[in-house]
């Protein structure tokens, strides 16, 4: 993304903080907000020293901010884990400005249906927090409906090792024999979808 510095952006269900303290020194401020109060206080910890990030709790589907309020909205790895995801694309598109920005970024569901189901049958054993994953199509179909215009869109690819990805969700004892039973293998590649769209106007 090409920034001017003196940006206002919000980064909506920024977990313990990753993608709120990496675009800090790039923009004038940032606002981050997540449901969870034990990630936001991992994400308050992580950003100690930054004075321009500010952490508020709140619900991605209904945002507490005014229409327009930031120039850009990211919400990053989160739209799998709400039930539905088409809310969370229409609150970051009506608390942007005309001309202001939205970034999606999320696993992408398989192309084959039936692989896809395996999948999201695998992630939610991992984590019970998994809801579905959206194939591409889907994705641009939500951002299209708000009527904001994909500027630039990628699909990379990340190798997962089993274990370690169990790690990372905290899957342990009985879960965790159930996700390794259901495990697409011990390594296995996913996609991963980037999306920088505008707003009309402005």
């Amino acid at each position: 993304m090409r920034l001017r510095g003196d940006e206002r952006v919000l980064d909506v269900g920024t977990g313990a903080g990753a993608a709120a303290v990496a675009l800090a020194p790039l923009v004038g401020s940032v606002v981050a907000l997540d449901t969870v109060p034990e990630l936001l206080e991992q994400a308050r910890r992580r950003a100690q020293g930054l004075n321009n990030v500010e952490l508020v709790e709140g619900d991605a589907t209904s945002l507490p901010f005014e229409t327009g309020a930031f120039d850009l909205a990211a919400c990053v790895r989160v739209l799998h884990h709400v039930r539905r995801p088409e809310l969370v694309v229409a609150e970051l598109t009506r608390v942007v400005r005309p001309g202001g920005r939205v970034l999606l970024v999320d696993q992408l569901a398989p192309g084959d249906p039936l692989v896809a189901i395996e999948l999201d049958r695998f992630e939610r054993a991992r984590d019970p927090s998994h809801q579905r994953l959206l194939p591409d199509n889907d994705v641009r179909f939500l951002l299209e409906m708000n009527g904001l215009v994909v500027e630039r869109a990628e699909v990379r690819r990340e190798r997962r090792e089993l274990e370690r990805y169990l790690d990372l969700a905290g899957c342990e004892g009985e879960e965790r024999e159930r996700a390794r039973r259901l495990a697409p293998g011990d390594e296995h590649r996913v996609e991963v979808g980037w999306y920088l769209a505008r707003r009309a106007g402005g």
